[in-house]
This record gives structure tokens, sequence and C-alpha cells, in this order.
């Protein structure tokens, strides 16, 4: 990925995620984005890790799913907070495995990212190569794996969001 890409990833994600973003409670601030414009995030995500990895997106892969979002301790809201995981599936050669895993094990590390499971084979099972990683202060969460034959998963999920419009409930 190149430097000028690498620093307006970053730029975005701190203005869309990291500003307003804390642990220090329930009624914390809510990071704001329409679902719109957090599937455009993810989905860039992905095609950014499918070029760190240079796998290629199989056509019709892309899906976003979108979940409300449930407190530490069960509590849900009626604000229309949401989560998203985006997952899209993509071609990459066996003989690559080992490569895209270290690529974007090293990508997501230069990104601020904390690894919180890491696997490069060996073995002809599936599941043997990718790796799980979260963003301490952004609080996305991505991950990455082999699922088939030459076919590797790429998912990014979103930490809550709120819409930009609506009032964050309070608890």
């Amino acid at each position: 990925m190149s430097r000028t890409i690498r620093a307006s990833l970053a730029l975005a994600l701190t203005v869309l995620l990291g500003g307003c973003m804390s642990d220090d409670g329930v009624n914390d601030p809510l990071p704001r984005m329409s679902k719109d414009k957090a599937q455009a995030w993810a989905q860039h995500w992905v095609e950014s890790m499918a070029r760190t990895t240079r796998s290629e997106i199989i056509p019709g892969t892309p899906e976003a799913n979108f979940h409300p979002c449930t407190g530490k301790n069960g509590e849900t809201a009626d604000d229309g907070r949401f989560m998203l995981m985006f997952n899209a599936r993509t071609k990459l050669p066996r003989d690559r495995y080992v490569e895209a895993t270290r690529a974007l094990r090293d990508e997501l590390t230069k990104q601020g990212f904390e690894i919180a499971g890491y696997q490069e084979g060996p073995g002809q099972e599936r599941g043997a190569y990718g790796l799980q990683a979260s963003h301490p202060r952004d609080k996305q969460y991505v991950s990455a794996s082999d699922v088939g034959d030459d076919v590797w998963s790429l998912s990014v999920d979103t930490p809550c969001l709120l819409p930009p419009d609506a009032e964050q409930q309070q608890f």
C-alpha cells in the first residue's frame, strides 16, 4: 500500500472514528456515520486488504450485514446505533498464503492494529492461514483467513456507530 493511501486512510479513520471514541463509560459519545458511509468505509478496508495480500475480490461476494449494537451489560438502544460486518471472498493461490498472511500482519501492525490471532500453516486443511486484529483506539476489527481452495475471506467489523442525525440515547 502506498504511503499516500496509508496517510489518507489514517486521516480518514481518525476523523470518522477516532475523534469521539472513549472507553470511559456507557454514555460516551459514539462515532457518527451513516450506514452508506460505513459500508463504503468497510468496503474500502476490504479492498485495501485485498491489495495488501495481492488477491482479487471474487465478484458477487462482498456482503454487508448491519446489526443493532448491544452494550457490554446487554443494554440495547432505540436511537438507531448499529454495527456493520462486511465480508468478501478473494482468489489467492495457495503458494502465496504465507506471503499474504505476513504482508497483512505487517501492514496492520504499521496501521496501529493489535494482532489478536495469527497462524501461517502448515497444513492442507482450511483455516490454517490468517489473522485477526483490532484497532485499540478506533475499535474496528479485521480478519483474514483461507476458507477454500485458493479462496480467502476478508472481513471488517465496525464499532458501534450512530447515524449522523440521531440523538444518542443515554443509559
